[in-house]
């Protein structure tokens, strides 16, 4: 394809999908004890998930600018003619900033960067409608402005077992005054333009599952939409939460079901789950 489409492995794209699109995905880093590991490649969610149990020390970090500078060449000796590279949002990871780097490096004319706002499948809905519209032989622009709108058209909602591990990644901001030390309460948060913010907080995780089902069915405003579940080390609540927004709305296709990696697990805990709704946002790459 003329345009090459390069995304994270924060996308946390179901098995199969970025070699089904042509996506090219650079990973984000993975420190356990120190030790540093590749996110999707070297380290995944059975892992990560084992590490915060035994209570190890788990970080994370972006990739480097010339991590990015190798992807986007190899991708244009490939036989690209330019690249569109999208990334989980720059209000929580310096990913974006490291692409953009990379690019200036390569070139501003050959590679256009994009801020998701987003991360998971908020961010691998844009990727994937980007490749889309690039499969199809649109330009460089048009597979931006395909990525873009599907930003606009996407929500991220989900719900944490503890608070713990947010706080101790510093991505918690204003939840944390909202929730203050109700820590027994099950926080609903959500991303606003890039930010994780609280919505409301609920005793139960039942009743936590319960109201995201229903704020998903608010977000899809009546329209086919097409939605992704994830969770980490959470499989059976995560499709039976697939199942009930499925009885609920119209799904394109079906529920993407997809288990967080390690990088956006470390800083959600095992037991949280999420859903992404993405509305048909039209023109190149939709739905």
């Amino acid at each position: 394809m003329p345009v090459a489409v390069i995304t994270d492995s924060t996308a946390h794209l179901p098995e199969g999908f970025a070699e089904r699109h042509a996506l090219r995905v650079v990973p984000l880093h993975v420190l356990i004890d120190g030790v540093a590991a590749l996110d999707g490649v070297e380290v995944g969610a059975a892992a990560l998930a084992e590490a915060l149990g035994q209570r190890r020390i788990v970080t994370t970090s972006r990739p480097t600018p010339g991590e990015f500078v190798k992807a986007f060449r190899e991708a244009l000796e490939a036989g690209a003619d330019s690249v569109v590279s999208i990334h989980l949002s720059s209000e929580i990871s310096g990913t974006w900033e490291s692409a953009v780097l990379a690019a200036q490096e390569v070139g501003p004319d050959l590679v256009r960067v994009v801020d998701s706002r987003g991360t998971a499948m908020g961010l691998g809905f844009a990727a994937l409608h980007a490749a889309r519209a690039a499969s199809a032989g649109a330009s460089a622009a048009q597979v931006e402005a395909a990525a873009t709108a599907a930003v606009r058209c996407s929500e991220t909602l989900f719900v944490v077992e503890t608070l713990e591990y947010l706080r101790r990644g510093g991505r918690i901001g204003a939840a944390a005054a909202l929730l203050g030390t109700a820590l027994a309460m099950k926080p609903v948060l959500h991303l606003d333009d890039g930010r994780i913010q609280p919505l409301e907080k609920v005793r139960t995780m039942n009743r936590a599952t319960a109201r995201l089902v229903e704020l998903a069915e608010e977000a899809a405003r009546g329209e086919p939409v097409e939605v992704a579940v994830h969770h980490l080390a959470s499989p059976r609540r995560a499709v039976e939460l697939a199942n009930r927004i499925e009885e609920r709305l119209t799904v394109v296709d079906g529920c993407v079901v997809s288990e967080l990696g390690a990088v956006i697990g470390a800083h959600t805990g095992p037991g949280v789950v999420g859903v992404v709704v993405q509305r048909n946002p039209g023109g190149p790459g939709s739905i």
